[in-house]
């Protein structure tokens, strides 16, 4: 799944090629992926609008419009394609934006999981997917008293509290492990335990390896990529992702799988001692 660098690479992939184009017309081919607000409405509404900017808020992309924010997730494989209007349309192309210089943007999702929302610009604090979400990683506000204050009541284990978007926003499996890999905190520990401590260094750790992750353009797992096939690195980074029975690269021992919250999750024992 596309995780916020993912999403992050994709912006700016599409950032350097549609800035200034205008969406001439819409054909939606698998209705399911429009969210809001009806298929009509979204076709007719978006028609001549001019994409200004690209903007992401989590795993969120936000296109710019002239009256409206086009918000798209990406959820499992999601994918966008610029192509020639003339190009054979691939059956897995649901969603075809056809701008002014005879080009077409193109949503591609195998599994359909994706979802858009065209929401107009004065009603995007009160309406759509972003008024339930933390905040971004580098907000000025996700402070150790923000977490102390979300996390007190959170018995769960914080490699899922890690996950809910709810608190921060863009952090995923994969990266949930390597924040948690870094901060030495046993993924099995209840968040409400952790200490200022702990909290410092999930803030430090979630910036450090997003930001890395960002510079190498993602993470390619199975069947992500971004805008055109663009492959990202940073899986030749991971330290415990993915790397069961593997040597720890800090310790020698053994990195192990298990499931937390229905998720995979790989994690040294040793250096990622439980409470």
């Amino acid at each position: 799944m596309p995780e916020l660098p993912e999403v992050e690479t994709v912006r700016q992939g599409l950032k350097k090629l549609l800035l200034g184009r205008i969406i001439k017309r819409v054909c939606v081919y698998y209705d399911g992926i429009i969210e809001y607000p009806s298929v009509l409405e979204f076709t007719s509404n978006i028609e001549n609008q001019r994409i200004n900017d690209i903007d992401r808020f989590g795993k969120w992309l936000i296109f710019v419009l002239d009256d409206y924010y086009l918000l798209s997730h990406l959820r499992m494989e999601g994918k966008y394609f610029i192509k020639d209007a003339s190009d054979e349309l691939n059956k897995h192309e649901h969603v075809v934006f056809k701008l002014d210089n005879d080009s077409e943007l193109r949503y591609m999702d195998v599994r359909k999981f994706g979802k858009m929302h065209l929401i107009p610009k004065d009603k995007i604090k009160d309406i759509g997917p972003l008024i339930d979400l933390g905040l971004e990683p580098w907000d000025k506000k996700l402070d150790i008293s923000y977490l102390r204050d979300k996390y007190k009541n959170k018995k769960l284990p914080i490699k899922s509290v890690l996950l809910d978007q709810s608190i921060i926003v863009g952090i995923g499996n994969i990266y949930a492990d390597e924040i948690l890999f870094l901060a030495k905190i046993n993924p099995y520990t209840r968040a409400m335990d952790l200490d200022d401590n702990d909290l410092f260094n999930i803030i430090k750790y979630t910036r450090k390896v997003l930001e890395r992750a960002i510079s190498e353009g993602g993470t390619t797992i199975r069947s992500y990529s971004s805008v055109n096939g663009v492959h990202g690195l940073f899986q030749q980074e991971l330290n415990v992702h993915s790397r069961e029975g593997e040597q720890c690269p800090s310790c020698g021992n053994k990195i192990v799988k298990v499931k937390i919250g229905g998720r995979g999750t790989y994690y040294c024992e040793k250096c990622q001692k439980g409470v």
